[in-house]
Formats: C-alpha cells, structure tokens, sequence
C-alpha cells in the first residue's frame, strides 16, 4: 500500500488534483506518522522499564531478597507480561507506521519531480521582493 493509496481513501481527495495540494497532503501525512512513531517510541520505552521492573522484582523474591507478598508478585508478573505485551505491539506498529513513512516520503519526492521547481538566484529574489523599481547595484 502505498502513502497516494492512504490520500486516495480521504473523501475530499481529487485523483487527478494539483500536485501542490497532493504535497501538502503528503506532508501532513508525514507529520501524523512521525507523531506516530514518536508515541511508539515512548510506549516502548515506558514497557522496557515496567518489563525490568516486573521481572527484578520476582527474581528478588524467587532469591528471597524480598518477602514473599502474594500482591507484590501478582503486580510483578502483571508488569513483566503487560509491558512484554506492549513492548511488542508498539515495536510492530512503529515498524509498520516506518514503512509507509518511507513510501510517503518517495512518492512526495515523486511530486516534487514531477513539479520541477527552479532555483531562483539571490539577487533577482531580492530584486522580486522590493518591486518593480528595484535596481542592483
């Protein structure tokens, strides 16, 4: 699937709109799925710490470091399997959101081809700017 796929499921979307408003699109989809990952990225790092936490907690207990508390293991086990749990479903997401990150990104690149945009050298941007009486020195 590709990122003009995802735009083509949005109902204001023109298959055959101007390619300036196809890059907007692209980039606005750029954005979301950079928050995406980003949020992934935190679920993750939130699971590792529950998942070590849970799992130093029974090996203190299984070694008799910690009294045994039948409410401290069950929390324990809860952490250790919960954050395994979201450890992955968020590693899969963040790589699935990655993928059709990097399909967006080439098919803006595309658009941005097909539009061939020009440089405009310095002193005439500048002459632009100041209007039609500007002259260079």
């Amino acid at each position: 699937m590709t990122a003009m796929e995802n735009i083509g499921d949005d109902p204001d979307y023109e298959e055959n709109g101007d390619p300036h408003d196809q890059v907007v699109r692209l980039e606005a989809l750029i954005e979301d799925l950079t928050a995406k990952i980003e949020s992934c990225r935190k679920f993750i790092l939130a699971s590792r710490i529950a998942t070590w936490g849970g799992g130093t907690v029974l090996f203190a207990i299984v070694f008799g470091v910690m009294r045994f508390d039948l409410g401290i293991m069950a929390a324990a086990v809860a952490a250790l399997f919960g954050g395994i749990v979201v450890w992955g479903s968020n590693s899969s997401t963040a790589k699935e959101a990655a993928k059709e990150l990097a399909v967006a990104e080439a098919d803006r690149v595309a658009l941005i081809t097909i539009i061939n945009p020009r440089a405009i050298p310095s002193g005439q941007a500048a002459a632009a700017k100041a209007g039609p009486d500007f002259k260079e020195r």
